[in-house]
């Protein structure tokens, strides 16, 4: 892969020789002259590429990039000083010894491509193999058709300007072990890759290891951890010991493996220990531990603890649901603008009524009382340190209609399942306990420590309301049907502008056990979120 490569075409086959060896291997996309690249076009085509033109800037492209031609490769794409560097660095910098690389059937513009690649670092080599693929559009200045230059070209797993670098890693590896001294692996548990890095990045220097030999990919943003993409050889890894539980983590993937965009945390309310964290997205992303969107309705949760508090309502007393209530000029209702007449709180908290809940806002006259309950009590907002990265929530004080869009979840509200959990493990001990993923001993981390406990009696309405929630009547009620013993519920649907359906959330507990989920675009609570949660609950 330098200046010395040669190429040539034996039975439709692009070889390319380094040294004398073989170094990549390109079959040609079509036959006869397949041309249509970006020496075949006018610089002054317009309107998208061509199929023809697709079909010979991807082989071009790709036959470059197999013969370590990266000179030529990159003047096919529309990035031509990021792609030089990028593909150059594939060698001299991943180690990337030989390759090759076999194109797919185009779909529209884009081109998927497979990579059988050998990294080879002090004698060592070992296979590195994966799927990748290209967009080749029309070059805005010269009009030729050029292959759409990004990092994830390179490496699907690789962010803008992300780089892949092999050698031996500044820090060394860790063994993640569960409560009770089991392995957790990323091959085991997917969703546990993020967490597993940070681990390694925050913990891999205090835990006693010896680094090894790596292919990685090096974050371009700053604070991300690398990523281990293959071991070279094997280093000694040190032993974290974390607060998960592996039978819970099982079951939080099983879980999210059933919905797309979704994210769940598992939390034990008698200590606040993280027992279970799991994402299913597309980007990759720790919404579970990191999202920033509203919760809806299982803010009723504090909002239901403010209103307690102050003595304004009582789980068994009656309290008004009418259709519709009016706020600032601003009208919201319940879902398919249901009413409740002479009903109790609790009943409207079971059946998430949104206007009980906001027609108190005039009585409690102070737009700073959820934002205090939920950080004075609820620990929202008070700089969690989990032992990892997280987002620890955040309720403004909001005035007029955005207030009174807060009692419900709404608006300026930023919360993550995490955070949810959090809320539902409160109410259920009255004690918000910061959650913990990796003990603070190990780092002398501080624990973050609400101002005050909940009083005992509006722990023991918000209780009994939860579990009005998952009983018959309830909005939780058929999600809840699969799991036992002491239980309750609060189900939430986030409005997000733009968005074709509203965010999914869902918290609830069992036992000494709370879990909340979130599914992006997922609708209604109960119709993803709840069973992800469900099935969390269930493993405990």
């Amino acid at each position: 892969m330098n200046g010395a490569a040669k190429g040539t075409i034996v039975g439709g086959v692009f070889l390319a020789m380094v040294g004398g060896a073989a170094y990549g291997v390109y079959t040609l996309v079509g036959d006869g002259d397949g041309g249509g690249g970006s020496d075949a076009v006018s610089a002054r085509a317009s309107g998208p590429p061509t199929d023809k033109e697709i079909a010979g800037t991807a082989k071009e492209f790709l036959a470059a990039w197999a013969a370590g031609d990266e000179e030529s490769a990159a003047a096919l794409t529309n990035n031509t000083a990021a792609a030089r560097t990028a593909l150059a660095d594939y060698e001299a910098k991943a180690y990337v010894s030989k390759a090759a690389i076999t194109p797919g059937t185009p779909a529209g513009a884009t081109v998927p491509f497979t990579v059988a690649a050998e990294v080879t670092y002090e004698g060592v080599t070992k296979p590195f193999a994966y799927a990748s693929q290209l967009t080749v559009v029309r070059g805005a200045t010269t009009g030729k058709a050029l292959v759409d230059w990004q990092s994830a070209v390179l490496h699907p797993q690789l962010q803008k300007d992300d780089r892949l670098r092999a050698g031996a890693p500044a820090v060394p590896p860790v063994k993640a072990v569960d409560r009770e001294g089991k392995e957790l692996t990323a091959e085991q548990y997917p969703s546990l890759r993020p967490v597993l890095d940070q681990l390694r990045e925050t913990y891999g220097q205090k835990a006693g290891g010896k680094p090894g030999a790596e292919l990685w990919i090096e974050p371009a943003a700053p604070g991300t951890p690398r990523r281990t993409l293959l071991t070279l050889a094997e280093g000694e890894p040190g032993r974290i010991e974390t607060k998960l539980d592996a039978t819970v983590q099982e079951a939080a993937e099983k879980a999210v493996a059933r919905f797309p965009e979704s994210s769940v945390v598992a939390v034990q309310p008698s200590t606040g220990d993280i027992l279970a964290v799991a994402n299913n997205r597309k980007d990759g992303f720790n919404a579970a531990m990191l999202g920033t969107r509203a919760p809806g309705s299982t803010m009723k949760i504090v909002t239901g603890a403010m209103l307690l508090d102050r003595g304004l309502v009582a789980a068994d007393k009656p309290a008004e649901c009418p259709k519709t209530v009016s706020w600032d000029g601003r009208t919201f209702h319940n879902l398919d603008h249901f009413e409740l007449t002479g009903q109790t709180f609790a009943t409207s908290f079971a059946k998430s009524c949104n206007t009980a809940f906001i027609k108190q806002i005039k009585a409690v006259g102070d737009n700073g009382a959820l934002p205090r309950e939920a950080r004075e009590v609820f620990g929202i907002g008070l700089d969690w340190k989990t032992g990892v990265k997280s987002w620890d929530g955040e309720v403004p004080e909001a005035s007029g209609a955005a207030a009174a869009a807060e009692y419900i979840g709404q608006g300026t509200i930023r919360m993550n399942p995490l955070n949810i959990a959090s809320v539902t493990a409160t109410a259920r001990t009255g004690v918000f306990r910061q959650p913990l993923l990796v003990d603070p001993a190990l780092d002398g981390r501080t624990v973050a420590q609400a101002e005050r406990r909940m009083k005992p009696a509006v722990s023991a309405q918000l209780v009994t309301m939860m579990r009005r929630a998952a009983a018959p009547g309830g909005t939780g009620a058929a999600t809840m049907a699969s799991v036992g013993g002491d239980k309750g519920a609060k189900t939430g649907s986030a409005e997000v502008d733009g968005a074709a359906a509203p965010d999914s959330w869902f918290t609830g507990f069992s036992g000494d056990l709370a879990a909340a989920a979130m599914v992006q675009g997922g609708g209604h609570g109960g119709d993803a979120a709840g069973p992800v949660v469900a099935q969390v609950l269930t493993s405990g």
